[in-house]
């Protein structure tokens, strides 16, 4: 990255320092804005029938005696919004023979899954419009439904599909170097696994919720949307409504949680923005936790045969797997639901130098909910498989699981490279990382510990696992296959009368403190107290045009665009002052809100004398100066698909084999996420994704019975770690800026969950593999801890 240049190490930075977020106490003191907050004037509430069955043909629906319940002003069904909406498809150009039928917001004739919307009753209150569903009379003709993904493929399956030869979604095979010669030649050791990854769900904090308002005066959409991508959402409300885009306006405030269960397009939220526009009114949607649990995107389902070979040395050799994972009955739109899959395949292996590997993923329609991006999209399952399968394969030529990743490991001067599946890598620090790790764990204490409690019944053990993390995604990722999703972002910043800095910026506030970073890179570069920038986000008509928050691009992309605005902002002050100070630009600086020498740092000017004295009285300037305080920049990556982040993380757990419960003593992570904007932040983002992690790997799973019910639809049924189940979780970092950008961010916010699934998983198996047990399935429950160690006893 050439041109702008900025000093990092300066007396004064803010970059780099752990300060708080300013909407914390806002926020702590109960005042923060969510969407179920707001209330309209003629506002009607909405409430989703959703169908009881996985899979049927609707034969009748009767609305007559709901419509006569109190409060109810209307009932819509798929039909009547047929001609209102245009369907949607979820497929991408780049993902070639991915394909996916049309979707309607409210199911015609046909429901695919238990919980996809069949009506929709509207009323003055909520209560009002559940009460009237019960007097809707739905009469279906139950169909087979298909629930398990390794049979959708099977002949004779039922089609989910009318029109398709099979339920297959999409192909796609990865093969590169020798792999049958590696697996054939017999000097080589070779591990055989299957692993299992249960559904799950992100179970955000504040559920999804919209409110719609439509004004036919200047044809104008409003939608308050608790979400991620506000301009994405633009584009899909203009697009599906007959609507021209700059008559749309959506707007994300505080947002109570998103893991990317909240940047897709869920029927709905369609549908109250459709219901909008006919009735003319305000509606609002909240969803409660059970519809939650069966409508919010689900991921991670996946069942993966795989085999690694390595040479009696310790190199790996090669690596094959064949991924099974089904996605629903529709691929999402608009991001589809093969991207989790592709990044298994392209992300298996990425740390570690294979010369062989082979990989083929399928992706299946069954009659279970969607399937879509969650937090840290595929690397769980990427990271477990390669990860696994190296410790298990140390194990058995009985090599230390450090001293083999050691040898396998890319060496953190060969950059740039690229991974066995062809990604492009650069600026990353694995062996770094892992030395580092060990030091700061004491491994060999606690290796020395382990076998110390052995003697007394006590069974811990220590997993690792060296990871990368996708971040500040480049058009390659969306845009090339046609998707309407910005990888840019921008950033407008301007110098107020009173000296204050506003900046607007198209990334979104989802709780992870984005809103914090942006204020600390423009306060550090213009040289103002933290508490004088105020940042506006979440705004299609107030903030440049950007993708929003995904793929933890909000540092990395959001944060450039920032510094570039406020780089360019700076110019505009200092060209200003010197007019006003008979001086060279070049001869000034700002410090504390002062205009000063840049060599003593005498005050000269406060910038709210220079901001007034342009805004208020431009006849004291020359009639050629034009001052511009303000100033917008976009960025966006354009040497590389993705900027990697990459760690080292190790996981310390105790497993009762009586009880089969795992429990997490401590847990250790080295992130190398490029610059460090704000240590607080960064910090706390690893530690909530690594809780996140230990939930997919011990607690975690979206139950469904044979018949495609969803059997685990409250927090009562769907364990999520608590604050009983979070170890001590110690962070470090590495910082190899990237040459990208000026700023250097990488992303960080998935790496937690990303890593910690393997981590555990190979801990877990760690305690129990000197009794002949392993375990390859999340969530490791107790009881699947227990018929393992019950087989082993019976093979023994």
């Amino acid at each position: 990255m050439t041109g702008v240049k900025f000093d990092f190490d300066k007396p004064t930075k803010l970059i780099g320092q752990p300060e708080a977020r300013l909407d914390a106490k806002r926020l702590l003191h109960g005042r923060g804005r969510f969407v179920d907050d707001i209330q309209l004037p003629r506002m009607l509430h909405a409430y989703f029938i959703r169908s009881p069955i996985a899979h049927g043909k609707i034969v009748s629906i009767n609305v007559s005696r709901a419509i006569d319940a109190d409060g109810v002003v209307n009932v819509f069904t798929g039909k009547d919004l047929e001609n209102v909406v245009e369907p949607y498809v979820g497929v991408l150009s780049h993902l070639a023979g991915l394909r996916s039928p049309p979707q309607a917001p409210v199911a015609i004739d046909y429901v695919k899954w238990q919980g996809e919307p069949v009506a929709v009753v509207l009323a003055h209150s909520r209560a009002q419009a559940e009460d009237a569903a019960e007097l809707v009379e739905i009469e279906y003709d139950e169909l087979p439904a298909v629930v398990d993904m390794e049979k959708a493929l099977d002949e004779g399956c039922p089609l989910i599909h009318e029109g398709y030869d099979s339920n297959l979604a999409w192909q796609r095979t990865v093969d590169v170097g020798d792999v049958s010669n590696a697996f054939s030649n017999p000097e080589n050791f070779v591990v055989k696994k299957k692993f299992k990854f249960g559904r799950h769900t992100g179970v955000t904090l504040e559920p999804r919720t919209s409110i719609a308002e439509y004004d036919p005066s200047d044809d104008q959409l409003t939608v308050w949307y608790s979400g991620q991508a506000p301009h994405m959402m633009q584009f899909i409300f203009a697009k599906h409504l007959g609507l021209m885009e700059e008559n749309v306006r959506v707007i994300s405030q505080d947002v109570g949680g998103s893991f990317g269960i909240k940047v897709h397009t869920y029927g709905d939220e369609v549908a109250v923005a459709a219901i909008a526009k006919l009735l003319r009114r305000p509606i609002k949607f909240t969803a409660d936790r059970y519809e939650s649990f069966m409508s919010d995107i689900h991921a991670r389902d996946h069942v993966v045969d795989a085999r690694m070979a390595i040479s009696a040395s310790g190199q790996i050799v090669g690596l094959e797997f064949d991924d099974v994972t089904g996605i629903g009955p529709y691929s999402m739109y608009p991001r589809t639901s093969a991207i989790e899959a592709n990044q298994v395949l392209n992300l298996t292996g990425a740390p570690y130098v294979i010369p062989n590997y082979r990989a083929t993923s399928k992706v299946v329609f069954q009659n279970k909910n969607l399937m879509c991006q969650y937090r840290a999209v595929g690397h769980p399952i990427a990271m477990a498989i390669c990860d696994c399968l190296l410790e298990e394969a140390a194990a058995h030529i009985q090599m230390d699981p450090v001293e083999v990743r050691r040898i396998n490991l890319m060496a953190d001067n060969s950059y740039p490279r690229t991974s066995a599946s062809g990604m492009k890598l650069d600026e990353l620090s694995h062996q770094a990382a892992l030395n580092k790790l060990i030091e700061m764990m004491d491994y060999n204490s606690l290796r020395a510990d382990q076998l110390e409690e052995r003697k007394d019944g006590v069974f811990r053990g220590i997993g690792f696992v060296s990871m990368v993390e996708v971040t500040n995604p480049s058009p390659m990722f969306y845009g090339i296959g046609g998707a309407p999703i910005a990888s840019q972002d921008g950033a407008t910043v301007r110098l107020d009368a009173g000296g204050g800095i506003h900046v607007s910026s198209s990334v979104t506030e989802q709780g992870q403190g984005t809103n914090a970073i942006l204020a600390q890179i423009v306060a550090d570069v213009l040289g103002v107290d933290l508490a004088r920038v105020k940042v506006t986000t979440g705004d299609t008509k107030t903030t440049p045009y950007g993708g929003g928050t995904w793929a933890s691009r909000g540092a990395g992309i959001g944060g450039e665009a920032a510094l570039l605005a406020a780089n360019a902002l700076k110019e505009q002050i200092l060209d200003a002052a010197s007019v006003i100070l008979q001086a060279k630009p070049a001869e000034l600086d700002i410090n504390n809100g002062q205009i000063v020498d840049a060599k003593t740092f005498v005050e000269k000017l406060s910038l709210s004398d220079l901001a007034r004295t342009v805004y208020y009285r431009g006849n004291e300037l020359p009639d050629e100066a034009k001052p511009e305080l303000v100033a917008t920049r976009h960025y966006r990556v354009t040497d590389a698909p993705f900027v990697f982040t990459n760690g080292a993380m190790a996981a310390h757990v105790e497993v009762d084999i009586e009880t089969g419960f795992v429990k997490v003593l401590d847990f250790w992570a080295v992130e190398d996420c490029g610059r460090v904007i704000n240590p607080l932040l960064v910090d706390e983002q690893i530690r909530g994704g690594v809780v996140q992690g230990i939930g997919g790997a011990l607690y975690e799973e979206c139950l469904y019975s044979d018949e495609g019910q969803l059997l685990n639809t409250s927090l009562a049924d769907y364990l999520v770690p608590m604050a009983s189940e979070m170890p001590d979780i110690h962070v470090a970092h590495i910082e190899t800026p990237t040459k990208s950008s000026v700023l250097g961010a990488k992303g960080a916010g998935e790496a937690g969950t990303g890593g910690a699934p393997a981590a555990v998983m190979n801990a877990v198996n760690d305690a129990l593999r000197h009794l002949g047990v392993t375990v390859y399935q999340m969530p490791m429950t107790p009881d699947r801890i227990l018929s393992a160690l019950a087989e082993t006893k019976t093979d023994n």
